[in-house]
């Protein structure tokens, strides 16, 4: 199954699918914090952006899943990315992972929203069962800010990846079922209009 390009749109951003259209905007996004830096995760250089692109696109050709070009609404300006990955339509299971976001729309009410639409278009459109986030042990920020949304942490994977610079990386892994989607999208609402 190949996933719909659809475009989900909040009051804050819109994840529309990542396409060429999108490429300046997003190499500016990396730019702002020079995101390629950052050891606990795996961000593109803007000079390699190119095979970024054409990985989202061959998931997406495989059914794997779907890449999205973060779009600030008020600026309409692209700020980062996200994606369903690693989809398993079988069971009913997809990955949301493979996010980040220019460092001055970092603790802003973006990354909220967008885990907000992807949640909901997974459990509501979607009908899946199950839903993964994945972080290096490593990353306290994603990790806290994964728990936030409602997330449950159920594991660590040891060396669960070699990160481009060598290091054997553990990884957390958080879920959210079906019957958690309810209570946790009320706590998502409260956090978004507060």
């Amino acid at each position: 199954m190949k996933f719909k390009r659809v475009t989900l749109e909040g009051n804050v951003v819109k994840l529309e699918p990542l396409s060429t259209f999108h490429r300046e905007g997003l190499c500016e996004a990396i730019f702002d914090g020079a995101l390629w830096e950052l050891f606990v995760t795996v961000i593109p250089h803007p000079k390699n952006i190119d095979s970024f692109f054409e990985q989202a696109n061959n998931n997406y050709e495989l059914g794997d899943g779907l890449t999205f070009a973060i779009i600030e609404k008020a600026t309409n300006k692209v700020v980062g990315s996200t994606r369903y990955m690693k989809a398993n339509m079988a069971h009913k299971r997809v990955e949301i992972g493979f996010t980040f976001l220019g460092r001055s729309s970092q603790k802003t009410r973006i990354n909220t929203e967008a885990k907000y639409l992807l949640l909901s278009h997974a459990f509501e459109a979607l009908s899946l069962n199950r839903v993964e986030l994945i972080t290096d042990y490593l990353n306290a920020k994603s990790r806290n800010a994964i728990l936030r949304l409602g997330a449950k942490e159920e594991g660590i994977l040891r060396s669960h990846m070699v990160m481009p610079d060598g290091r054997i990386r553990d990884s957390v892994l958080f879920g959210i079922v079906k019957h958690e989607w309810p209570g946790i999208k009320l706590h998502l609402e409260a956090k978004l209009s507060s």
